[in-house]
């Protein structure tokens, strides 16, 4: 199964060879998806980059050596706190639909919705890339090394190689028609056209001749020129399907500078991504928990697990009605947020019993929007980045399905983010707040985070990927940290329980499944699967940085001077640490 949870140590040339899954420093910090990323920002920080400038280079290698995930070809939402000036900034590098789509764009000829994959893996699923344009916006504000340097390492690593981990293979492995493209069959099979071996060395010589591009010519070139006029030329030359992008809609496209969206959450403040991402639905589920107590609860316990759930149903339902590009449709993200709205929606839970499939509530400021829930699929990256100055990048990135649209041009993969709007523009006579339109940008689940204690310093940095799960996956961190003051590697690595209001999910092997019982008495429609999420964070305390990464993927937490252990908190540690907690509240 993809995505195993992997005890992986690496020897680094930025420290000594250690475990990489959780770890202390003083002055910087990386967590990334893969430790070949990490070791990229470390690098950059080493030489006196910034967060930023190491953001840059984290994603070009992340864009290789987990190139299902995130990469040039797709988009990203990036929060950065600016030590110096105390100020944060977000930055919106999402996908835009080319200027040729119409509202038909993902129905057949019947009229009606296409299947996901039918969609997902064809040259009229993929957005005008922006996470390219989002660092280059970053970089101008934040940068202090020259762009040229920051793509060096991802440079040298696709020229030499490296080696193809278990999860790379099992997603090769797993990834529908993804050996039909030319391209990717060539990188990522063998002469048997079998999926490559974990183990396999795995250069891409392509992408270096990219970067290399755009390390001679700066980050326009990704826009204009040869490597523009590949991915128009992928794109409506597309075997399934093409689309129609052209060198316009690449030239055109711009990443935005915009507002962070915060809320007060007891003593603490949670800020995130407007829409068009899951921030405001992240904060809707904070906001409706923030009353009930819950660290009074235990974590593992039936009630914590279904007040949860309830919260998280009440705001999905919100957000399946009403979130969408902001630029193109009217959000009610202050009527979300009201604290009446919240109140009167909290009544709807009762903490003994479920209450069934809610309904979209009607916020202040709402327009008649109609219920459009769509697929998400579990992929993407998350990284955090804290440099020598205080300074914070928190960044979901992403090609959306896993390897995007399967097509690729460059050496690098381009996404299938168009599937993330809704197919169908109207329903029942209603419109649709993420309906495809020229120039917009799809609604995301990207729920990058930074939390501020109450004299305004931050003291978390966190995010996940997981499709539309991300937003329960960072909600759930949050809970586990500011609630039950767990550990940060205990809070990224405590079991999952979703529910997007159609049914409730318990995380596959961990201890919550022997709850399925007590919550199917409670009225909850239980599913038990494997919960993918990729969280990574980092907080920022009195004692210096403690980062973590999600166990259940390959990723790594590492400073400037670390030490790492590699402990991943089984039931008996978390129960001992809630007791712990709960007698030192009593005293």
């Amino acid at each position: 199964m993809r995505r195993l949870a992997l005890a992986l140590f690496f020897c680094f040339a930025l420290s000594a060879c250690v475990s990489a899954r959780t770890s202390q420093a003083p002055t910087a910090m990386v967590a990334a998806a893969h430790p070949l990323a990490v070791e990229a920002g470390l690098d950059i920080l080493k030489q006196g980059g910034s967060a930023v400038d190491a953001a840059v280079a984290v994603q070009a290698v992340l864009g290789l050596v987990e190139p299902e995930s995130s990469g040039l070809g797709g988009g990203a939402f990036m929060l950065y706190w600016d030590a110096e000036a105390a100020k944060l900034e977000a930055y919106d590098g999402r996908e835009t639909a080319p200027a040729s789509v119409t509202p038909t764009l993902f129905l057949d000829d019947k009229g009606q919705p296409l299947e996901f994959y039918s969609a997902a893996k064809t040259g009229r699923a993929v957005g005008v890339p922006g996470v390219v344009s989002l660092l280059t916006l970053a970089r101008e504000d934040h940068g202090k090394l020259p762009w040229a340097k920051l793509l060096q390492p991802a440079i040298r690593l696709a020229e030499h190689g490296f080696e193809v981990t278990p999860g790379l293979h099992d997603v090769i492995a797993s990834t529908p028609a993804l050996d039909e493209n030319a391209p990717a069959r060539a990188l990522y099979f063998d002469a048997d056209g079998q999926p490559l071996a974990a183990g396999t060395l795995l250069k891409n010589p392509a992408y270096a001749v990219t970067l290399k591009d755009l390390a001679a010519k700066g980050p326009r070139a990704f826009y204009e020129g040869p490597i523009a006029q590949g991915i128009v030329a992928t794109v409506t030359g597309a075997p399934r399907r093409p689309g129609g992008m052209t060198l316009a809609d690449l030239a055109n496209y711009t990443a935005k500078r915009r507002a962070p969206l915060c809320a007060p959450y007891h003593d603490e403040k949670i800020c995130t991504m407007p829409p068009p991402s899951g921030g405001v639905t992240l904060l809707e589920i904070m906001k409706l928990l923030e009353p009930t107590d819950l660290a009074s609860l235990h974590p593992a316990s039936a009630e914590a697990v279904h007040l949860f759930s309830e919260a998280s149903a009440l705001s999905y339902v919100d957000r399946d009605r009403y979130v969408g590009d902001p630029d193109h449709v009217a959000v009610p993200v202050q009527g979300l947020l009201d604290a009446g709205y919240l109140d009167a929606r909290r009544k709807l839970i009762d903490r003994t019993h479920h209450a069934g499939a809610f309904s979209a509530g009607t916020p202040p400021g709402a327009q008649v929007r109609a219920d459009t829930p769509q697929p998400e699929v579990p992929s993407t990256s998350h990284f955090v980045i804290v440099d020598k100055k205080g300074n914070i990048v928190s960044m979901t990135t992403t090609v959306e399905a896993d390897f995007g649209s399967n097509l690729m041009t460059g050496g690098f993969i381009l996404n299938n983010q168009l599937t993330d709007f809704s197919f169908l523009p109207t329903d029942k006579g209603k419109p649709v707040a993420n309906a495809v339109a020229p120039g917009k940008r799809p609604r995301s689940a990207m729920s990058p985070a930074i939390v501020f204690d109450g004299a305004g310093k931050p003291i978390l940095a966190i995010g996940s990927p997981g499709g539309a799960r991300i937003i329960s996956y960072v909600a759930q961190s949050l809970v586990n940290r500011l609630d039950w003051k767990l550990p940060l590697q205990e809070a990224v690595a405590r079991p999952h329980h979703i529910d997007m209001n159609k049914g409730l999910e318990l995380e596959q092997g961990s201890e919550l499944e022997r709850l399925k019982p007590a919550l199917e008495a409670m009225g909850h429609t239980v599913t038990v699967r494997p919960l993918h999420s990729g969280l990574h964070g980092i907080a920022l305390t009195p004692n210096g940085l403690e980062g973590a990464a999600d166990p259940r993927r390959e990723g790594a937490a590492l400073g400037l001077g670390s030490q790492s252990t590699s402990t991943a908190p089984g039931p008996d540690l978390i129960n001992k640490r809630f007791e712990l907690i709960k007698r030192q509240e009593a005293r």
